[in-house]
């Protein structure tokens, strides 16, 4: 059982908006930019989306170092090219990197390659993102039909 329960934003709600450093990338990449990466994708691949676009947001709050995210990790690689398409999703990483250097940067990006995350990888540096979702722990997850 984790230290911290999860919590999180009220179902129905918007999600927060966000932009962070892709660690893969290395770019900027904004919650709408998500949205319409996936809606790119999602017309690309009529099968698996409606042509209006994606049917919501997964953000996924991980990080590296975490027994939680490494047990289910290859499952939410997996989760990633499944749903790719059909669902706009990012992962964040929102840790000290004082507190805890293996969850920085650039090991961020050594997880996402390994793993071959199909979502972008966002650092968080600030926290602030972690804040406007509620984010206690990871992993932790929400889910929102609207951006």
């Amino acid at each position: 059982m984790s230290r911290t329960q999860s919590t999180m934003v009220s179902l129905g709600s918007t999600a927060p908006a966000f932009e962070l450093l892709d660690v893969v990338s290395g770019k900027a990449v904004g919650r709408d930019d998500v949205f319409a990466t996936a809606s790119e994708d999602a017309r690309a691949d009529a099968a698996n989306c409606s042509t209006t676009g994606c049917h919501g947001l997964l953000v996924m709050f991980l990080c590296v170092h975490c027994p939680f995210v490494k047990h289910v990790e290859e499952e939410l690689a997996r989760i990633g090219r499944d749903y790719e398409g059909r669902i706009a999703m990012a992962a964040i990483s929102s840790n000290d990197v004082e507190a805890y250097p293996q969850d920085a940067p650039g090991e961020m990006k050594k997880q996402a390659e390994r793993l071959g995350f199909r979502f972008p990888y966002l650092y968080d540096e600030t926290q602030e993102v972690a804040r406007a979702y509620n984010a206690a722990c990871t992993p932790d997850f929400f889910c929102s039909m609207r951006g």
